[in-house]
């Protein structure tokens, strides 16, 4: 079966930080320890090529503090991307992001002005369909043009909001934006296999991590096959936050109940240990961004 995240990029850990919390993982009073944060981004970078991905490797944006997540520059199919539009705190990785691409051959494309777009964050492919979230990072009106420029399906899902001590959800003190636990869809739903053939594709995700409206939506859909990950793998292991190539998957080493499903289906698991990267609210899929 031919690798569907056969090539991903990767940027680098020398500007990681977590000096604007601009998510609920963040927080500005702990110090982050580069040199263990550049050990995990080696640690994935290897188990990837191990499973047959090939990492393009390009330098960190500089002075940009999650330049590191890749996932969130863009969302690439074939040789056309639609390109991001961050918070506060991450505005100045768009341009270098556009750059990079264009650099490898990548036509670029805008979503209309003033709209939120997080990239493969937010947005992830299963052959035709487009899983994509909303509501924190991501405008509706943003996703569904990229699913229209980009040829996609589009699946709109939304997870549920952080809420404070009064049942009112949360608005970053960062960003200014919605918070969520779940933020960006990748961190409650992951792409395990493409469809291939008349053999549907294969995803994972965490039911408790949606609305119900999206909870109905996915149990009524039967486009794809689905496995179901406990909420406490999701938030406490980042369990979702994963890269498959459709027969190898690289994820967190603390989801022992997700791991024994997977291997269940036959599915080879690498699982570097990464503790420094999620104080930036990021994990392994977070690292990467698919670009071919």
């Amino acid at each position: 079966m031919k690798n569907f995240n056969g090539t991903v990029l990767m940027s680098g850990v020398e500007w990681f930080d977590d000096a604007a919390a601009i998510n609920p993982f963040m927080d500005a009073s702990i110090s982050v320890d580069r040199e263990k944060a550049r050990d995990e981004h080696e640690a994935i970078r290897a188990a990837l090529e191990s499973a047959g991905v090939e990492v393009v490797k390009v330098g960190a944006p500089a002075h940009c503090q999650d330049g590191v997540y890749t996932a969130n520059w863009a969302l690439v199919r074939g040789k056309k991307a639609v390109l991001a539009r961050l918070p506060n705190a991450r505005t100045a990785e768009e341009a270098y992001a556009q750059k990079t691409l264009e650099g490898l051959g990548i036509e670029v494309l805008h979503a209309p002005e003033n709209l939120r777009f997080s990239g493969q964050g937010d947005a992830l492919p299963c052959g035709d369909y487009l899983f994509t979230g909303r509501g924190y990072r991501s405008d509706d009106e943003a996703q569904q043009f990229a699913a229209d420029v980009l040829g996609f399906t589009r699946i709109a899902l939304q997870t549920v909001a952080q809420l404070d001590e009064y049942g009112q959800a949360v608005i970053n003190t960062s960003s200014g934006w919605p918070d969520s636990f779940f933020y960006d869809i990748d961190l409650a739903f992951a792409v395990l296999r493409n469809p291939v053939g008349d053999q549907k594709g294969l995803v994972a995700w965490c039911p408790e991590a949606f609305t119900p409206e999206s909870q109905e939506l996915m149990h009524a859909f039967s486009g794809v096959e689905k496995i179901e990950v406990s909420l406490e793998e999701a938030v406490g292991a980042f369990a979702c936050n994963l890269v498959s190539t459709g027969e190898t998957v690289i994820m967190s080493d603390q989801a022992p109940q997700f791991k024994a499903k997977l291997e269940a289906l036959g599915f080879t698991v690498l699982t570097p240990e990464i503790t420094e990267l999620l104080k930036g609210g990021g994990y392994i899929r977070c690292t990467t961004l698919t670009i071919a």
